[in-house]
């Protein structure tokens, strides 16, 4: 009893790993057990004709899938962030399939058949009730997923009636209020709530709440979850809803998961400005301070003049940004790698991956190894032709490893955020012609290496959230790079969006 309530307190890496196998496995006793129901009415219609050898092989098969899947999904639901009463019914309704399963197959059986008394009267009512809780299992797993309105949203009308369902009306998916002028726009319910409600209320909400956290309504939204409040009001980059959209997509804490839609570099800036002006949640836009960093974002979310400070910045009908041009690197042919050399890559856990098959350039990923040196960086340098993307972010890289980075000639994407890169490693990159994009999220950068990236023309975009530059810094890095996007400074407000 121990070891079980140990199990349910702390599960281990182990037991949510083949937790998360469940809705694959549960898919073969779903399987089995319509088969099963299907032939026995064919069989028992006269349509089909089949040995009880045959019927009895087909539900043994669904009751072990059925008991695997039970134990899967116990296991998955360890995580947590459950509806607890939808779960109970759940785990109750697949414990059910699981059992009346073994009953029909026990009762079906010629080795057991004539074993068990009023065995074949027992058959059918089995199957029958092994049918029904599957399907009402089917139900509550949809629920504890996707809510408990999953299969009834859209039901439609004479059904909704019969059902006692309430009206469609009452059932329609969040639609965001059309902004018309920015300025009147209210902050939380026209622009903040629209992001929460497309990217994070799937997980956090009523019928499932992820880490006990629910973002569907304001006041839930400043309970916080299992670990706390999520925001610190008017500190935006201190606040854990921020910390987790700035992680590495591969982090297991980044939000949201990979493999959601993610946020855009604008959302995230409007997010981290509604924290730090306050986290209000019943001021409009004209009543907060809007500074140039946060007007992009703004200006693309309606018509109407921005006012900041004492200046309108007029937005309304302006004519698009061109769409950036796609960078020369990305369409040029490349001789294959020595496979040789991408094998030694790979041996130090390293991922080497294909970027463009057709012109064979490669991504290389540390992701999966967060040990990665100075000295093992000295191997890019053998696909310094075929390197196009670089990712070492979390790694133990630092300055030592920028001369070999710098061999790098066709480099266009280098993420070095939470390295231990100084200004001084960020002067060897200098000689980098075409690349574009420079995460140095979370380092020890400071104003005088921003003034080594002046030299660096087709530099479009540079993260450097928490980082030590000031706002001064930025300021003159866009002076001499004007076209730049710079997400992120010391107090995390200077962010330019796409």
């Amino acid at each position: 009893m121990n070891a079980f309530l140990l199990l349910q307190a702390n599960p281990s890496d182990w037991a949510l790993f083949f937790g998360h196998f469940h809705p694959l496995v549960v898919h073969l006793p779903i399987g089995f057990l319509l088969i099963a129901g299907l032939l026995e009415m064919g069989r028992r219609l006269g349509r089909i004709s089949l040995s009880n050898s045959t019927m009895s092989a087909i539900l043994f098969w669904s009751a072990v899938s059925a008991t695997v899947s039970c134990v899967f999904g116990y296991l998955l639901s360890l995580g947590d962030g459950y509806d607890e009463e939808i779960l109970t019914e759940h785990q109750w309704q697949g414990i059910g399939v699981a059992v009346f399963a073994w009953v029909a197959w026990a009762v079906s059986s010629d080795r057991f058949m004539n074993r068990i008394p009023f065995g074949n009267a027992l058959y059918a009512p089995a199957l029958v009730l092994t049918l029904v809780l599957l399907m009402a299992a089917g139900h509550h797993g949809g629920a504890l997923t996707h809510g408990s309105d999953y299969l009834t949203q859209y039901t439609p009308e004479p059904f909704r009636s019969l059902a006692g369902l309430p009206p469609r009306a009452a059932a329609v998916a969040f639609k965001a209020e059309p902004i018309t002028d920015v300025n009147q726009a209210m902050v939380y319910a026209q622009i903040v709530n629209p992001i929460l409600q497309t990217r994070c209320v799937q997980c956090h909400n009523a019928e499932k709440s992820k880490g006990d956290l629910r973002m569907d309504t304001p006041a839930m939204l400043k309970k916080g979850g299992e670990d706390g409040p999520i925001f610190v009001a008017g500190k935006g980059t201190d606040s854990e809803m921020i910390k987790r959209c700035l992680l590495d997509e591969d982090d297991e804490h980044h939000m949201p998961p990979k493999g959601k839609t993610q946020l855009t570099d604008q959302q995230v800036t409007l997010l981290t400005w509604w924290i730090d002006q306050g986290a209000s949640f019943d001021k409009k836009v004209a009543d907060l301070t809007v500074n140039d960093a946060v007007k992009p974002a703004l200006a693309s979310l309606g018509g109407g003049d921005i006012k900041a400070g004492d200046k309108t910045l007029a937005v309304a009908g302006a004519t698009p940004s061109a769409p950036r041009p796609v960078s020369p690197v990305l369409t040029m042919k490349m001789p294959v790698a020595d496979p040789k050399v991408v094998e030694e890559l790979k041996k130090t856990g390293l991922l080497v991956l294909p970027l463009s098959k057709e012109n064979n350039q490669l991504e290389v990923s540390a992701v999966n190894v967060r040990t990665f040196t100075d000295a093992q960086a000295a191997l890019l340098a053998k696909i310094s032709t075929q390197l196009v993307w670089l990712k070492l972010s979390d790694t133990q890289v630092g300055d030592g490893a920028m001369a070999s980075i710098a061999k790098l000639k066709n480099l266009q994407k280098l993420h070095l955020e939470r390295t231990a890169i100084t200004d001084a490693g960020l002067r060897q990159l200098t000689g980098l012609p075409y690349l574009e994009y420079l995460n140095l999220y979370g380092t020890a950068i400071t104003d005088a290496g921003l003034t080594s990236l002046t030299g660096l023309k087709s530099l479009q975009t540079v993260y450097l959230w928490q980082t030590k530059t000031t706002e001064a810094g930025i300021a003159n890095l866009k002076k001499a790079l004007p076209n730049l996007e710079v997400v992120g400074g010391m107090s995390g407000n200077t962010v330019a969006a796409n």
